[in-house]
């Protein structure tokens, strides 16, 4: 369910801009969330097309991309992504050090929309 509020952020978001920028119809949304994000893309479409009815989003489509966890070694600086896909610490790949920063990963962000 927490995905019905986090639609109701983007809808915000996707109409304010398209006020400012004089859009009567908005096309296309395109979302970028991180792999660490529980959001599911078929809540979010079904919950778009709910709160967007009878705004000037109402039948937008909605494309998403992943982004990969991405982080820095508090050690050595370099930056790295990882999948995350076993319980182990995460650790530089240059270093070894376990201890690092994570930057990225569990955002969401409005990348960009098409309208007209």
């Amino acid at each position: 369910m927490h995905e019905l509020s986090v639609t109701g952020d983007i809808l915000e978001i996707v109409l304010r801009h398209a006020r400012i920028h004089g859009l009567r119809d908005v096309k296309k949304i395109s979302l970028e969330i991180g792999a660490l994000s529980d959001l599911e893309e078929e809540w979010i479409q079904r919950y778009f097309k709910t709160l967007a009815e009878g705004t000037a989003a109402a039948g937008a489509k909605i494309e998403v991309t992943k982004l990969p966890c991405r982080f820095t070694c508090n050690a050595c600086f370099s930056g790295f992504q990882s999948d995350l896909t076993t319980d182990s610490p995460v650790t530089c790949p240059r270093c070894g050090s376990v201890s690092v920063h994570m930057i990225s990963g569990g955002e969401y962000t409005v990348k960009s929309m098409e309208g007209i």
